[in-house]
């Protein structure tokens, strides 16, 4: 099978056309809208960190500009999505659903033996919701034998109730203060939803498609990542007869090193808008840090995991694309009592980076400020005082 060989550039354009990002509101405006780009990216990673907008109402702010977090909500009570742990916690499109199920039968079968106080706690749980609805954690009295040590230390309920999602016995929604509510499936998945487990193979190939579908151009690296969960997958084995069948193309991009590989048909000759993007880390095109270092020269790691005195660029920077390349990092913070969004360090990238760029970056802040419901921005930091001056000037 010849790969198909395309210069950086190309393999960029491709990427972000993949990942939505090629222009601004590809999918529209409204509610309609977050439920294509859902459908598009078959997964956005959900985030708990509230130091700006959580990680999934900024991916999906990012490709719907008039976006409303309450949509989200109302998606998963329309029975449109669902949430799950996949490869990391995220919501997809309910026609997705079957393909779920691996994932839950894995957490099911592990090797975790349950004691038999663990067991009658989890059954004594799902009585109780099929008796009586929907719970939250705080339904519970807190039953820890020993005082907690840590974080992590959850309750034997929290535990419980955990299992029982993973294992996929509950689902959950999410109140207006983030919290998680327990239901029984039948009271989530709409009743036309196809809930048969699908084949090894089956199962492989959805992992193959979405992937490329969301990344554009993927190593099997990236598939092995959404796979994970599901011990022995067949994703490398249905690779190979997918290429060999002409379904997916082997690719060879100028530079990169890694196999690659994308869907056939996938459109190589993309334009972009050259428009400006403040991006979450949690977004897709971020998640994969190797990715961004190979095709786009972005050496990128959030630092919220890295301890204070190591950190380069601040606690939770956000990279900010600009066309196709990225231009600079900013750590900034919601203050949400103030109405204002410090900007603890704007740091750019030595890139050029042209006046009607920063123009497009100013119009953007604005509408990520409203977003973050500010009113205003302050600047603490910059590595290149000449460019956030002509900034600070667009807010004058």
């Amino acid at each position: 099978m010849e790969p198909i060989v395309l210069d950086r550039s190309q393999a960029r354009k491709i990427i972000l056309q993949a990942a939505g990002l090629s222009k601004k509101a590809p999918f529209g405006m409204g509610i309609d809208a977050v439920y294509l780009v859902i459908d598009h990216l078959g997964y956005v990673q959900l985030d708990t960190n509230y130091v700006v907008e959580r990680a999934h109402h900024h991916a999906l702010f990012s490709r719907v500009p008039d976006y409303q977090t309450e949509w989200l909500a109302q998606l998963g009570e329309q029975g449109d999505i669902f949430e799950y742990f996949t490869a990391d916690a995220g919501f997809m499109p309910m026609h997705d659903f079957r393909f779920s199920l691996p994932v839950k039968k894995a957490f099911a079968t592990r090797d975790t033996s349950l004691t038999k106080r663990e067991a009658d706690l989890m059954n004594q749980i799902l009585d109780q919701v099929e008796r009586d609805g929907a719970v939250m954690v705080g339904d519970f009295e807190n039953d820890r034998v020993e005082a907690s040590s840590g974080w992590w230390d959850w309750r034997p309920a929290k535990v419980a109730l955990e299992r029982l999602y993973l294992e996929g016995k509950l689902m959950i929604s999410r109140t207006s203060a983030f919290q998680k509510v327990y239901h029984l499936p039948l009271d989530r998945v709409p009743p036309d939803i196809d809930q048969t487990m699908p084949t090894g193979e089956a199962y492989a190939r959805y992992v193959i498609n979405r992937t490329l579908g969301a990344l554009g151009i993927s190593s099997i690296k990236e598939m092995a990542w959404r796979s994970r969960r599901v011990k022995g997958n067949l994703v490398k084995t249905e690779l190979e007869k997918m290429v060999s069948t002409g379904l997916v193309k082997p690719v060879i991009v100028e530079g990169v090193k890694t196999k690659l590989y994308m869907r056939a048909g996938t459109e190589t000759h993309v334009s972009l808008e050259d428009e400006v993007f403040i991006l979450s880390p949690f977004d897709t095109l971020n998640v994969f840090r190797s990715r961004l270092k190979d095709f786009f020269d972005f050496d990128y790691q959030i630092e919220c995991f890295v301890p204070a005195p190591k950190r380069k660029f601040g606690y939770f920077s956000l990279p900010i694309l600009a066309g196709e390349k990225f231009i600079a990092r900013m750590d900034a913070k919601a203050d949400r009592k103030q109405k204002i969004l410090i900007v603890h360090n704007l740091h750019f990238e030595p890139v050029e980076i042209g006046k009607e760029t920063i123009h497009k970056l100013v119009c953007h802040l604005k509408e990520f400020i409203l977003f973050n419901k500010c009113r205003d921005v302050q600047f603490k930091k910059t590595n290149n005082n000449n460019l956030l001056a002509l900034i600070s000037k667009e807010f004058k």
